[in-house]
């Protein structure tokens, strides 16, 4: 110790008389020993008297500031770089972030790096944005070649200028009040050209309103090939465009293959439902680019509306209509949207939602979206059991090109994971053609024209499922759909209003709530953006509900909100463009033009849409577990929490659907669970109170987002424990109007919500 301080005040002696001493580089001795790099550090001079670990929470200084100079006393023409010569304060609470890499045995700046003023540049200056929009800077830093150049600077600046070596250290203002002194020289920047390579060993993470990431969450993000606001031309736009929404083609197509057969709808019934979708998802995914949070963002038909649906459709009124079931349901399916819609409007620009968004944390959204998947575990492989022959290859070939394949690049684009869905599908439903040309469904006695007739033959009838499910050429959506039709408002029929499906439908829009919330959170960092404030939340949060009055009018069976995928599509393609995603949403508009597209999704079997059904819903519960890597994962709390959330999300739903009749003879055994809302275990005085009851106990994401809300909001736990979610604040707007400006509303909407503070303008 005492070998220490004698080098460190002889060190500090030799500054103040203008003798630059030699900085060794840091060589560990012995194994990751955080006091041998903290003594090396105080030694050396190389950071402040207070380590990264000890900076103070509350006094702390935002990444942002550190970056632009604000706050560590640094001249305003040199806030990219960081010259050690002129030394820093030694009662500055903010220092570099620096910890031992255990694999190469050197220091790895987690903070500012730390470059040569003259002839270098921070990459992150791309598209002017600087540091704090979080762009991966990291590259190797040499000490003794950067401190060879910084002192032979400060040698010409000497003899220059005549000035002792006090006059270097003149140029910071110690006087702690955050105004800065002018440099004697001032150095000019050379812009560097980006070539491509980041060195992953040293580099910046931002921690908005500079909160530690001790606590585990605020993760690097990996740099984007295509940024929020670049624009590299139409084609590449296009193409990015149409890579962004294929790979999320699970998710906008195959949910009516579920309902529309499930209400009695025909074949030419599910094509014009699936061009409505398109056309709702391109409309809406606009809509919120323009005048939600800005994110890129797809908004499309959500799973979470689709087991409450589910559970509409097979109420026990449904369940012997022969005539026009399909409208009837459809319509009051609508009119349910529509008042749950109007709800979370009025949820998001009323402000409620920003004092909603205290309560909600990660351990409410991380069970709640997981539930949203799980909730179809009984749906999933039943259904796509019914003809395991494609199912089966289908499920490993989606695994095989994600897990297996996704890091094989072609041409720089990783094929196999981003195109996992659409090319595995096209490769086993040429598979099942060929398989239905072969004869394979060709059964004695049974017609493979009309499969639904063979029910009627005694021989035929263990057939009728196979050959219903396995087939291609048993739609008959082809035949009958028409080249040109353009989706309009109402063309169902006039909405139905009911106090039970609209009781439902508001608590379902909750959900929807929470979900998004952790999709703009968990876009945001993928992007490298700050998050949005609670404002920009409830903006985004109204314009959902918005976008869902929208697939109500149009009649789409679901509400339109933010896709839970997003998050794996923008991690998956590394785009995550503006331009693009409003550049396939208008391609969507366009197809839904086409009766014949819609009619051609149509035509997937239903063995092959289950199959890639029960992928997307592992993905959206493993996108939901993610989300706790924003709390500290190991505390005992958070995990009884989500524990016990996930299992009475699934056990309480459970005991409700044992209250379902026996309706085998009438719906299939994977719809069965969706069957209780008639004849569940609340009874009280009024039938549709009854109904709503039953139905939302046996809605498993329902129940979870209950038990996890009330949970995280009594149990103690403290916010780096909790993980409390980071908002910005909307002063931030008020002292740095570019921190939030890819949020920013175009500036004639703006001035029309100039007076709604709570929306983030």
């Amino acid at each position: 110790m005492e070998g220490g301080s004698n080098s460190e005040m002889k060190g500090r002696m030799e500054r103040q008389k203008g003798v630059n001493p030699k900085i060794e580089p840091f060589v560990p001795k012995k194994g990751y020993d955080p006091r041998e790099l903290k003594s090396w550090a105080k030694r050396t001079g190389f950071v402040s008297t207070t380590f990264s670990g000890e900076t103070e929470r509350g006094g702390g200084h935002s990444r942002r500031d550190f970056d632009n100079g604000r706050d560590l006393n640094v001249s305003s023409n040199e806030n990219v770089g960081f010259d050690l010569e002129r030394g820093v304060d030694k009662t500055e609470t903010v220092s570099p972030k620096i910890e031992l890499d255990p694999i190469l045995g050197r220091a790895r700046n987690r903070g500012v790096e730390i470059e040569p003023i003259s002839g270098s540049t921070d990459q992150g200056l791309r598209n002017g944005r600087g540091r704090g929009r979080g762009e991966n800077l990291g590259r190797r830093t040499e000490m003794e070649p950067i401190l060879r150049g910084h002192n032979e600077e400060r040698k010409d600046a000497r003899n220059e200028n005549g000035n002792d070596g006090n006059s270097a250290n003149g140029a910071v203002n110690g006087s702690g009040n955050g105004h800065i002194a002018q440099a004697a020289t001032p150095v000019t920047e050379v812009p560097r050209k980006d070539d491509g390579n980041v060195d992953e060993e040293v580099g910046m993470g931002v921690y908005p309103d500079g909160e530690d990431p001790s606590y585990g969450g605020w993760h690097q993000s990996p740099r984007m090939k295509c940024g929020l606001r670049e624009n590299p031309g139409v084609v590449p736009l296009m193409f990015y465009g149409l890579q962004h929404y294929l790979s999320l083609a699970g998710s906008l197509i195959f949910i009516p293959l579920i309902t529309v057969p499930t209400m009695g709808g025909s074949d030419k019934d599910t094509a014009d439902v699936v061009s409505t979708m398109l056309l709702v998802s391109g409309l809406t995914t606009i809509l919120h680019s323009y005048f939600g949070t800005r994110l890129p963002l797809v908004q499309g038909s959500s799973f979470v509306y689709l087991a409450p649906a589910l559970v509409i459709m097979n109420s026990e009124e449904y369940r012997n209509l022969a005539d026009h079931k399909f409208r009837y349901i459809m319509r009051e399916l609508q009119g349910a949207i529509i008042v749950g819609s109007i709800f979370q409007s009025f949820l998001g620009y009323s402000g409620l939602m920003s004092i909603f968004l205290r309560l909600v944390n990660p351990v409410v959204v991380a069970p709640t979206v997981a539930a949203v998947g799980l909730a179809f575990f009984s749906y999933g492989f039943p259904q796509a059991g019914s003809c395991v022959e494609i199912s089966l290859p289908q499920i490993l070939l989606i695994l095989i090109f994600t897990l297996y394949l996704g890091g094989i690049s072609i041409f720089g684009y990783r094929v196999f994971r981003i195109y996992a869905v659409p090319v595995s599908v096209m490769i086993i439903w040429a598979y099942a053609f060929f398989l239905t040309a072969g004869g394979a469904y060709n059964f004695k006695g049974c017609s493979p024209d009309i499969p639904n007739s063979n029910i009627l033959i005694d021989a035929c009838q263990k057939h009728a499922d196979t050959m219903r499910h396995c087939r291609t050429d048993v739609s008959n959506a082809m035949r009958t759909a028409a080249w040109v039709r353009i989706p309009y408002p109402l063309q169902w029929g006039i909405p139905t209003f009911r106090l039970r499906t609209s009781i439902i439908m508001v608590i379902v829009s909750l959900v929807a709530s929470i979900d998004s919330i952790g999709s703009y959170h968990s876009a945001a960092i993928r992007i490298n953006l700050k998050p949005p404030s609670p404002g920009i939340v409830s903006r985004g949060i109204g314009l959902e509900g918005f976008c869902s009055v929208l697939a109500g009018l149009w009649g789409t069976g679901t509400g339109a909100t933010t896709l839970t995928e997003n998050v794996h599509t923008i991690n998956a393609t590394k785009v995550a463009n503006r331009r693009a995603v409003q550049l396939g949403a208008a391609l969507l508009i366009l197809f839904s033009f086409v009766g014949k597209i819609g009619a051609i999704l149509a035509s997937i079997p239903q063995a092959l849409a289950a199959a890639v059904l029960c992928f997307t819903w592992a993905l959206i519960v493993a996108l939901g577990l993610s989300t706790l890597q924003y709390t500290q994962n190991a505390s005992s709390r958070n995990i009884i929490i989500v524990g016990v959330s996930l299992f009475f999300g699934l056990s309480v739903p459970a005991y409700f659907q044992q209250y379902a009749p026996e309706t085998g003879l009438i719906l299939p055994g994977y719809l069965i669970p969706y069957a209780a809302a008639s004849n569940g275990p609340v009874h009280t005085g009024n039938a549709q109170f009854n109904f709503a009851m039953n139905a939302l106990l046996s809605l498993n994401m329902v129940v979870t987002l209950l038990v996890a809300f009330v949970l995280d909001n009594t149990v103690p736990g403290s916010r780096q424990e909790r993980g409390v979610y980071v908002w910005s604040k909307a002063e931030d707007i008020m002292t740095d109007p570019s921190s939030l400006l890819d949020y920013s509303l175009p500036s004639r909407v703006a001035r029309c919500f100039h007076w709604a503070k709570c929306v983030g303008t």
